[in-house]
């Protein structure tokens, strides 16, 4: 008797692993606000799982420092504090930097990408699609870190860049003149792209940096 292949057959997500998609996703896109208190009941009704699968995702979501679980209260979704804006932009920095050193002299294999990305970047924004553009800017700055070719350092980003999606999400929407700032940046790096050296590519990566810096202290 043959058996049907498993292969590419869809495997559906556990009742946790559901769970877990969905608190998370409404954390970053601020459907729960820092400071917020989500119950145990709330989550299994609106994912439709009992409670037993929803307190591990909430353990899970408290090891990535997104929630705080208080027994029988429920979960206190954390606010962005101004040390982890710190310690997320320093992160970025070390990163993105290095990243952006190890591609130059690759950079040709990355252009299209990036100038794909912007243009996405730039429909989203003439559009109004936050959403689409939090995305495509993520992307840009993950096609210059995936393509340094350092697994571990590109394994961090991906960790980072859920906090920096709950902070950029609050940027973009306390300050719109952000997303035009952010289109320019990245217009200047791919520019940069076509120079002789990579002094005005690095140059404008780490501008990018310390622009977003400002932005996100001048909100608190």
């Amino acid at each position: 008797m043959t058996h049907p292949s498993p292969v590419g057959r869809t495997v559906a997500p556990s009742a946790a692993e559901r769970a877990y998609r969905h608190l998370k996703r409404a954390i970053l896109e601020q459907v729960h606000p820092g400071g917020s208190l989500v119950s145990e009941g709330e989550i299994a009704e609106a994912t439709g799982v009992s409670r037993t699968p929803v307190r591990e995702a909430l353990l899970r979501l408290e090891t990535e420092g997104l929630v705080r679980l208080y027994p029988k209260r429920g979960a206190l979704i954390l606010p962005v504090s101004a040390r982890e804006i710190t310690d997320v932009i320093e992160a970025r920095r070390l990163v993105e930097v290095h990243a952006a050193e190890q591609v130059w002299p690759r950079r040709a294999e990355i252009r299209a990408d990036l100038a794909a990305r912007l243009a996405e970047m730039r429909a989203a924004h003439a559009a109004g699609d936050l959403t689409a553009l939090m995305a495509a800017d993520r992307a840009f700055h993950a096609t210059v870190v995936d393509a340094a070719g350092n697994e571990i350092l590109a394994e961090l980003y991906q960790r980072l860049r859920d906090r920096q999606l709950r902070m950029g999400e609050t940027t973009f929407r306390l300050s719109p003149r952000w997303a035009d700032m952010a289109l320019t940046d990245h217009a200047a790096q791919l520019a940069a792209l076509d120079a002789d050296d990579p002094g005005p590519w690095l140059a404008t990566v780490a501008s990018h940096i310390d622009n977003a810096a400002r932005a996100l202290r001048g909100l608190r």
